[in-house]
C-alpha cells in the first residue's frame, strides 16, 4: 500500500524547512525543539474537563506530571502514559493532544509523566521514574479521582517502551496490578541488530530514520561494554524477558512504513504464545509517529479510537 496521501501536505512542509536538520545531525536541544515545533504545527487536542500539572516524588527527585480528568462523575479507570521520543525528546506538551484525546475517548484519568530523559540521565533512570510514578498512582488514585484498582500504562515508540518494562516490573516486583496495556509501535528490542526487516524496508523514514535509532540508542545507553549489556537488560529490551506470562492484556499497535514494525509484531505473537490476551493491529499507509497526527489523518483517527475502545473496555 503507498504511503497515506493525508500525510503529503505535512511531509512536504518538513522537508522544505531550510532551518530544518535530521535529527541524527542536531543536538539533543535542537531535536527536541523541533519536536516541539511539529506538535504545535498539529494543533490542540480536544477539552477535558480538567487539566492539572503537579510534581510527585521520583527515586532522584521530583517528576512533574499532568493529570486529565474526563466529563463525569468518578471515580474513572486510569492510564499512566508515557510519552514517545526516543528516550532523549518529548514531555507533557508534545503529547498533549494524545493525552487528552484518550482521556475523552475512554472516558478515564491520563497521568502523563515526565520521565527523565537522555543523554543527561541515561538508562535505567527513564524505567526507574516511570515505575514510581505507577506506584505513585496507585497510591493516591483517590486523590485524583481514580480507582486504583482500574489502572492502565500506555504510550508511543519510547512510550510503548516503557509501558512493556513497566508492566514486566510490575508483575516481577508484586507492584500494582495492571488491567491493560497500550502499545503504539513500540521499540522492544535495544540491541539494534538485523533481525528484523523493517528496520532496513524503512531505514530513509519517512519521520523515523534508522540513522536516528541508532542516534537514540546511543545517547539512551552511552559507548562501551556496560551500555552494550545494558541494552539486553530486560528493563531496554522487553522482548528478551524470560518470561511474558501472567501481563496484563495488551494492544499493539504497529505502521507499515516504521523501522518498529517487526519488532512491535514479534512482541505482540510473544505475549500471545504467553497466553496474554492481545489484539495486534497495523495500519498500512502509515509512518512512524502517525497515532499522533489525528488533526490531519483519518488512519490516526482510527488508532486513538482504537486504543480509547480498548481502554475504556478494559477500565471499566
Amino acid at each position: 500500500m503507498p504511503l497515506d496521501p493525508q500525510l503529503a501536505p505535512l511531509l512536504d512542509q518538513m522537508a522544505s524547512n531550510p532551518d530544518a536538520k535530521p535529527t541524527h545531525e542536531s543536538t539533543p536541544a535542537e531535536a527536541r525543539d523541533g519536536y516541539q515545533a511539529l506538535s504545535h504545527v498539529l494543533g490542540p487536542g480536544p477539552e477535558v474537563a480538567k487539566v492539572e500539572d503537579r510534581s510527585i516524588p521520583g527515586p532522584a527527585g521530583e517528576i512533574p506530571v499532568r493529570i486529565y480528568t474526563p466529563e463525569g462523575e468518578g471515580p474513572f479507570g486510569v492510564l499512566v502514559h508515557y510519552h514517545g521520543g526516543g528516550f532523549v525528546i518529548g514531555g507533557l506538551d508534545t503529547h498533549d493532544k494524545e493525552c487528552r484525546a484518550l482521556c475523552t475517548g475512554a472516558g478515564c484519568v491520563v497521568v502523563a509523566i515526565d520521565y527523565r530523559l537522555a543523554p543527561e540521565h541515561r538508562f535505567p533512570a527513564a524505567p526507574e521514574d516511570c515505575y514510581a510514578a505507577l506506584e505513585w498512582v496507585a497510591a493516591n488514585a483517590g486523590s485524583i479521582g481514580a480507582d486504583a484498582s482500574r489502572i492502565a500504562v500506555g504510550g508511543d515508540s519510547a512510550g510503548g517502551n516503557l509501558s512493556a518494562v513497566v508492566a514486566l516490573m510490575a508483575r516481577d516486583r508484586d507492584g500494582p496490578a495492571l488491567r491493560f496495556q497500550l502499545l503504539v509501535y513500540p521499540c522492544v528490542d535495544a540491541r539494534m541488530g538485523d533481525a528484523f526487516p523493517s528496520r532496513k524496508e524503512n531505514e530513509a523514514g519517512p519521520i523515523l530514520l534508522l540513522d536516528t535509532m541508532q542516534y537514540f540508542m546511543n545517547h539512551y545507553f552511552g559507548e562501551g561494554e556496560a551500555a552494550d549489556a545494558n541494552r539486553e537488560d530486560v528493563l531496554a529490551s522487553p522482548l528478551l524477558a524470560a518470561s511474558h506470562e501472567g501481563l496484563p492484556p495488551a494492544l499493539v499497535i504497529t505502521a507499515e512504513f516504521d523501522p518498529l514494525r517487526d519488532e512491535g509484531e514479534a512482541y505482540a505473537r510473544v505475549l500471545e504464545q504467553a497466553g496474554v490476551a492481545t489484539t495486534l493491529t497495523r495500519y498500512d499507509g502509515q509512518p512512524h509517529a502517525f497515532f499522533q497526527f489525528s488533526t490531519i489523518c483519518d488512519a490516526s483517527k482510527r488508532a486513538v479510537e482504537e486504543a480509547s475502545q480498548a481502554l475504556r473496555s478494559h477500565l471499566a
